[in-house]
């Protein structure tokens, strides 16, 4: 009889604990998240995008999540994305519908750069569940299917890729006549990394800790990292977890800038 407790007590035990991990660190002003990369994890976390802005406290209360951090870029004036984003195996943001990026002519030269720069994806294979970094053009293996993915750049290692996902624009001579996203300037960043297919790995840089993004690079090669690259940052900047640890950034401190997209950990 006490064989048989023993065994339902220790069946109950192992259904209650999750099936994915979250390791949680902080020093000095960074928090640094990892994730193992595996299925069971990776069916739970999720690109999303929202119709009217929202924090990511509220985002992150309303879907009762895990984690939830920033996702990529977006247009505050019009509410419309600069990213794109896929969630559940469908696209729900598409750039090329803000009326706002054709406005500008050098943004209008230099469309191709933006519509292509680099993304987080989750994809389902043959073999299992697997996360990649990649520009947004390139296409999936044909054994995968994009499950969710959020666009948002540079790519900052192992290739700082200012000027080809315009970030930067350079005259004839050299010189940087354009900055975007404050990419050459110390920041609160998001970085989004890969080790392997072992681990996820989310940096989060905060006011007390501002980075640029070749700093922000240096730190991802120190700590392993194979592949990185950035969120949208400065005062998007936002990470929750559980109701434990909450970042919010300048200039909207203590309730955090509204935002479009989100990476989410599900429970």
């Amino acid at each position: 009889m006490k064989i048989k407790l023993f065994i339902t007590f220790l069946l109950i035990f192992c259904l209650s604990v999750p099936a994915y991990s979250v390791k949680i660190s902080e020093n000095n002003g960074i928090y640094h998240v990892i994730l193992k990369s595996n299925k069971k994890t990776l069916k739970k976390l999720k690109c999303i995008a929202t119709q009217d802005l929202m924090t990511n406290r509220e985002i992150h209360k309303k879907s009762k999540a895990i984690l939830t951090i920033n996702g990529g870029f977006f247009d505050p004036v019009n509410k419309k994305t600069v990213s794109y984003v896929y969630t559940d195996r469908s696209l729900v943001e598409d750039p090329i519908f803000n009326e706002n990026l054709y406005k500008s002519a050098v943004v209008r030269k230099n469309m191709d750069k933006i519509l292509n720069r680099t993304e987080f994806r989750v994809l389902e294979c043959f073999d299992g569940y697997k996360t990649e970094i990649s520009a947004h053009k390139n296409p999936v293996d044909f054994e995968c299917q994009l499950v969710s993915a959020v666009q948002g750049g540079p790519l900052i290692y192992p290739q700082l890729q200012l000027e080809e996902e315009f970030f930067i624009l350079k005259d004839d001579d050299g010189n940087i006549v354009r900055e975007s996203a404050s990419v050459l300037h110390r920041a609160p960043r998001t970085i989004v990394g890969l080790e392997g297919d072992k681990f996820i790995h989310f940096l989060i840089f905060t006011d007390n800790h501002p980075v640029t993004l070749e700093e922000a690079a240096q730190y991802c090669k120190e700590l392993g990292i194979d592949r990185a690259m950035a969120m949208d940052g400065g005062g998007s900047t936002s990470l929750n977890y559980k109701d434990s640890i909450e970042v919010v950034s300048t200039p909207e401190k203590n309730q955090g800038r509204a935002l479009k997209s989100f990476i989410m950990l599900a429970k």
